[in-house]
């Protein structure tokens, strides 16, 4: 009985982050914090590659941040890097919000 329990759960989980797929929330606090977490966005892995699933709306796969603030595509640097850098997440180190006392 606890395994179908457990296997519900998860279904719900999983389809919880499905319904995300079209529309990935851009903050961290908007993303589940239930069993969902735990659920791979794009579904199990295996079922298909990047580029031909929901990840791919997350961006390209071959996309590389380089230590100097350069961005590039499969090799190749794009001319704009600002087009495919999120915003910080807060209190982390490129939030220039955050305060000494909160890298604590």
């Amino acid at each position: 009985m606890e395994e179908e329990n457990n296997e519900d759960v998860y279904e719900q989980a999983e389809q919880k982050v499905k319904d995300l797929e079209e529309d990935p929330p851009k903050n961290l606090e908007d993303w589940p914090d239930d069993h969902a977490k735990y659920v791979t966005f794009g579904g199990r892995e295996g079922d298909h590659g990047y580029e031909e699933g929901p990840e791919a709306k997350l961006g390209p796969s071959g996309l590389v941040h380089h230590e100097d603030g350069s961005v590039s595509i499969d090799g190749e640097k794009v001319d704009n890097p600002e087009e495919f850098k999120g915003d910080p997440i807060p209190g982390g180190p490129t939030d220039q919000g955050a305060s000494a006392s909160d890298e604590e």
